[in-house]
């Protein structure tokens, strides 16, 4: 009896004294390693890695960048059948223990002394995520043990509420997606609280291994751990055995998803970026989930991206085909597969409009062709669609018009086609010739749409801020500008005749031409503009002075290392971007003054907090005239280059070159060179064509009420030119010495945008400006005129610039028909003599 007594004295002391080395030896182990200890506090104000995300202004998602794929959420946005999944799976004792399972840890430790493995268990959800904020994946005693000191600390730091937040959040799921939001996404292209328990299961599984266990790389083991999660979930009552049954039976429906771009604008992706790299550092950028919102409108957005690249398909199909992307087999060999075919449909990649298509058959009855596309499908491709398909020679010259299909493409042919707008496939190709669209609010210089090429997947080179081209008569406006600030007026008579200038260091003759060469000697400074005549460009210059003129057109933004100073900068042998042109014009529309165009309206954080707003410089008339300075001083006032009046009448000068003068569409009068914008059927726009020397560059600038666009078509090798089209009875009179020009080559994307962007817009009433009078001149010399008939038209003037004297003509004509008529008698007579 005293033996067994004894032994039990022995066992209670030998507890005792070994609770006491253990508890000395983990406090000695927790003072040893206190000082590499992470301070939990940083969890209360954690920050996960989240992508930024670019919006348009009406809130469609544009891009996102950044390496991980985050979506934080808050604990209520947490749906229960998730937390109920995790703790099942991951913790079913969560909410009983501080952080650490000792049973786990009991079970953990038998393992490794029965089978001598360091197999990783008794991890509880804290010291997942202590492990996953604080320390490393390594399998060591020591990397644990801090594990669980820091569990502890987190356990009295935060609430199981945060803990298991952070959690759900911070985990990696693979297919770079943190946390089950950007997973829900990911796999589901849903929002977390939009999926099912078989759904919950399947994230749920690929905690254990997010590769072992993916449904898109290894669906039948996705399956499986699927199903263990809800045997866990029935264990612990969260599932009867109905509910249990139905979600095993579930088919996998798991599948990638790429983020929700809602509107592809990578040039305008690319630019938000690289400002927000500039003004955060590309950490942050990437990192902090900024949300940005553009200035941009996707309905005008789109609008500009179908004009572009639709003006350069019918640009490049006037030229001719230029062959099949590659053959396959010939028409006497053997087809290929259906796999053979796919998988060489899979190696292209599909630019813009188009889309890569292999030739199955050929019915020269029907003049059709039977395509195959990616995915297997199917189209046919009718004459219609073909028969366009003059063949290329060179950019100057095409083939004789095809006359059946057969001519044009063939059985095994690897073609490009593209859907019009009928719902008909037509055959295609990449368009050779490149272009970019840029519009602005002239207001503040907010961009409301922006295109730079073709497609950014096929050339990342923004056309819009990178290219610099050689502008033509697009810098006529600001030549005219400046005669107007030196004494002349839009009826001054400017003689259209030709130039023979003698250069003695070159010992040649400078011979400025118009184009079309045809002169019509005395001319009206608005029909020059409007008529775009070259030779009386250059005759402004000379009257300005070269000095006077480039002064002028800095004021605009230009740059005076981009304004020659010779003669030839009449003609628009300066070179600006797009962007820096459309600003420019600006000043026409909006009184005169020059905007800072921006794209950024506002960044906010993912918490919606606002920290940055663009301010932007206004133009803003009233502001100039008014006396209240409290609300002056909220208000950035852009400067103002030009008069209200001198832009008025710019614009005034601008809206003939699209609406001509005199009776037109009686065939009395002349056309402006931008004659096809008529087709908008609104009297609030205006505009310039430009076309440089060769047609190596085209332009149309033009401006609707309160939206300034300028298009621009060019090859993006300078030595190139847009070349001439074979005759064509479709295209008119349209060409210059064979070439292609402003008003042919850019003005239709030009138009196509603003029928869509102006469509619910009403035409605005036209503002005239104080000091600007009208007097009847007429069209001939510009004088005053008291005639009412053709020969006399109303024009605008500063005034105290008007014409004084009237025109003189010899009345006796119109007398002698008024006699004849017995329209006039003697003391009538008498007076008019």
């Amino acid at each position: 009896m005293n033996f067994v007594k004894k032994f039990f004295v022995f066992l209670l002391y030998f507890f005792v004294i070994g609770a006491f080395i253990a508890g000395a030896s983990i406090f000695g182990l927790y003072y040893h390693l206190k000082d590499e200890l992470p301070s939990v506090d940083t969890l209360k104000d954690v920050e996960f890695q989240t992508p930024m995300k670019v919006y348009s202004s009406d809130g469609k998602l544009i891009s996102q960048f950044g390496e991980k794929r985050r979506i934080p959420l808050s604990f209520e946005q947490i749906p229960q059948p998730l937390i109920d999944t995790l703790l099942a799976t991951e913790d079913a004792r969560f909410y009983a223990h501080n952080g650490v399972d000792i049973i786990g840890i009991f079970r953990a430790a038998f393992t490794v002394l029965t089978s001598g493995t360091k197999k990783q268990g008794a991890s509880t959800i804290t010291m997942q995520v202590a492990r996953g904020f604080f320390l490393n994946r390594d399998k060591t005693y020591i990397r644990k043990i801090k594990e669980i000191f820091i569990a502890l600390h987190i356990e009295q730091t935060l609430s199981k509420e945060e803990i298991l937040t952070l959690y759900i959040n911070k985990v990696e799921l693979g297919y770079r997606a943190f946390g089950f939001g950007a997973a829900a996404e990911v796999y589901y292209g849903k929002s977390l609280d939009q999926l099912d328990i078989a759904q919950f299961a399947m994230l749920t599984g690929l905690l254990k291994a997010p590769t072992a266990y993916n449904p898109l790389r290894n669906p039948e083991r996705a399956i499986f751990r699927r199903n263990t999660v809800l045997w866990r979930l029935k264990e612990t009552g969260h599932l009867d055995e109905i509910q249990y049954q139905d979600a095993i039976n579930k088919p996998l429906t798991a599948k990638y998803h790429g983020a929700k771009i809602e509107l592809d604008s990578p040039y305008i992706a690319e630019m938000v970026r690289q400002e927000m790299v500039d003004k955060y550092g590309l950490e942050d950028a990437y990192t902090k989930g900024y949300q940005v919102y553009t200035t941009v409108n996707s309905d005008a957005q789109r609008a500009a991206e179908y004009a572009l690249r639709n003006n350069l398909h019918n640009y490049d199909e006037r030229h001719g085909y230029r062959g099949p992307v590659d053959v396959l087999w010939l028409p006497s060999e053997i087809p290929w597969s259906q796999n053979e075919i796919q998988k060489r449909l899979a190696q292209t990649s599909d630019f813009g409009f188009l889309q890569h298509a292999v030739v199955a058959s050929i019915d020269p009855q029907q003049q059709t062709a039977d395509i195959i596309l990616k995915d297997n499908q199917r189209a046919v491709i009718y004459w219609d669609g073909v028969k366009w398909a003059r063949p290329y020679i060179d950019d100057d010259s095409q083939g004789p018009a095809p006359q059946t299909i057969e001519e044009v493409i063939a059985e095994g042919q690897l073609i490009n086609v593209r859907k019009m707008e009928n719902g008909q496939w037509q055959l295609s190709q990449l368009p050779d010739a490149a272009a970019a669209l840029v519009a602005l609010n002239p207001n503040d210089g907010a961009v409301v749409s922006l295109i730079g090429g073709y497609d950014f997947r096929q050339s990342e080179f923004n056309r819009v801020t990178q290219a610099k081209r050689q502008v033509g008569s697009n810098i006529k406006p600001f030549i005219y500008s400046a005669a107007l600030e030196h004494g002349f007026t839009l009826a001054s008579i400017i003689n259209d005749a030709p130039i023979n200038q003698w250069d003695r260091r070159q010992g040649t003759v400078w011979r400025p031409q118009n184009s079309p060469p045809v002169y019509d000697g005395p001319t009206r400074m608005r029909t020059a503009l409007a008529k775009s005549k070259n030779v009386i460009s250059v005759r402004l210059l000379r009257a300005v002075g070269i000095d006077n003129i480039v002064n002028h057109l800095t004021k605009f933004g230009f740059s005076p290392y981009d304004l020659p100073k010779n003669e030839s900068l009449a003609l628009g042998s300066a070179s600006f971007t797009p962007m820096e042109l459309v600003s420019a014009f600006s000043a026409f529309e909006n009184g005169g003054f020059v905007v800072e165009p921006y794209i950024i309206e506002r960044v906010e954080t993912p918490e919606g907090e606002i920290i940055f707003k663009a301010e932007p410089k206004i133009a803003c008339l009233d502001c100039l005239y008014n006396d209240d300075s409290d609300k002056l001083e909220d208000i950035k006032l852009a400067q103002q280059a030009i008069s209200e009046q001198n832009a008025f009448l710019i614009a005034e000068a601008m809206k003939s070159t699209i609406w001509g003068g005199g009776n037109w569409n009686k065939g009395t009068g002349w056309n402006g060179t931008g004659w096809r914008a008529r087709v908008l059927k609104r009297d609030d726009i205006g505009g310039k064509t430009g076309t440089t020397n060769e047609a190596k560059d085209t332009w149309f600038s033009g401006y609707a009420t309160n939206i300034v666009v300028t298009s621009w078509v060019g090859f993006d090798d300078p030595s190139r030119a847009l070349g001439a089209t074979s005759p064509n009875p479709n295209l008119g009179k349209d060409q210059v010495f064979g070439k292609e020009f402003g008003a042919q080559t850019a003005l239709p994307a030009w138009i196509d945008y603003l029928k869509v962007v102006l469509q619910n817009e009403p035409e605005q009433t036209k503002h005239i400006p104080s000091d600007i009078v009208t007097v009847r001149i007429d069209s001939e010399s510009g004088k005053r005129t008291n005639k009412t008939d053709h020969t006399a038209l109303f024009e605008y003037f500063v005034s105290g610039t008007e014409p004084r004297n009237y025109v003189e003509y010899d009345p006796m004509p119109e007398i002698l028909n008024a006699e004849k008529a017995g329209e006039v008698n003697e003391v009538e007579l008498e007076q008019i003599f």
